[in-house]
C-alpha cells in the first residue's frame, strides 16, 4: 500500500491581511483591502465553547452535556511590519472616540514554497492594543511590537494567497 508523502507545514510562515467588515453583520457589503502584514508570531487562534451542565432526576450516571455559549481569546500579532500605518490610524480612530471601524483578518499559513496552504479569519476585529517597535540604532527592528485583536468569530477558511 503506497503513502502520500506529507510536506512538513513550518508555523513561522504567514501572512495576515486586513479587509474592511461591516458592523451588522451583513455580508451584502463591498470589502477593501487596508493592508497586509507579516509577524514572527501569532498566538490567540482560540475558541472555546462552555458546556451546559443538565443533571436529570434518574439518571445516576453522570450529568447531560448540551452545547454552550462560544468565546473568543484575543489574538497577539508581534514584531511585525505592515505596508502602511493604516492599522495603527484605525486604532487612533477607535481609542480618540471617533468611530470604531471593524476588520475582517485573514492569517494565511505558507508551504515552503509561499503557498498558502491553512487560513483562518476573524470576524470584525479590532485592534484593542498596538505597541510601537522600540527605537535603537543599534537594532534592526522595525515596524510593529505587538497588535492585540478582538473579534466576534473565528472561522477556518480557504486560503487567499
Amino acid at each position: 500500500m503506497a503513502t502520500a508523502s506529507l510536506t512538513p507545514l513550518h508555523v513561522f510562515r504567514f501572512q495576515v491581511d486586513f479587509f474592511t467588515d461591516s458592523l451588522t453583520g451583513d455580508d451584502s457589503h463591498e470589502q477593501f483591502p487596508v493592508c497586509s502584514g507579516s509577524f514572527a508570531e501569532c498566538t490567540g487562534l482560540e475558541a472555546t465553547m462552555e458546556p451546559k451542565v443538565i443533571r436529570e432526576g434518574g439518571r445516576n450516571y453522570g450529568a447531560a452535556q448540551r452545547a454552550g455559549g462560544t468565546t473568543f481569546a484575543t489574538v497577539v500579532l508581534k514584531r511585525g511590519i505592515s505596508s502602511n500605518q493604516n492599522l495603527y490610524q484605525i486604532f487612533n480612530s477607535i481609542s480618540t472616540g471617533m468611530f470604531a471601524p471593524r476588520m475582517q483578518v485573514t492569517v494565511n499559513l505558507l508551504d515552503v514554497d509561499g503557498t498558502a496552504v491553512l487560513a483562518w479569519q476573524l470576524d470584525r476585529a479590532m485592534p484593542i492594543k498596538y505597541k510601537f517597535a522600540d527605537l535603537n540604532a543599534r537594532n534592526q527592528e522595525i515596524g510593529i511590537e505587538e497588535l492585540h485583536l478582538a473579534h466576534e468569530g473565528l472561522w477556518s477558511v480557504t486560503p487567499t494567497v
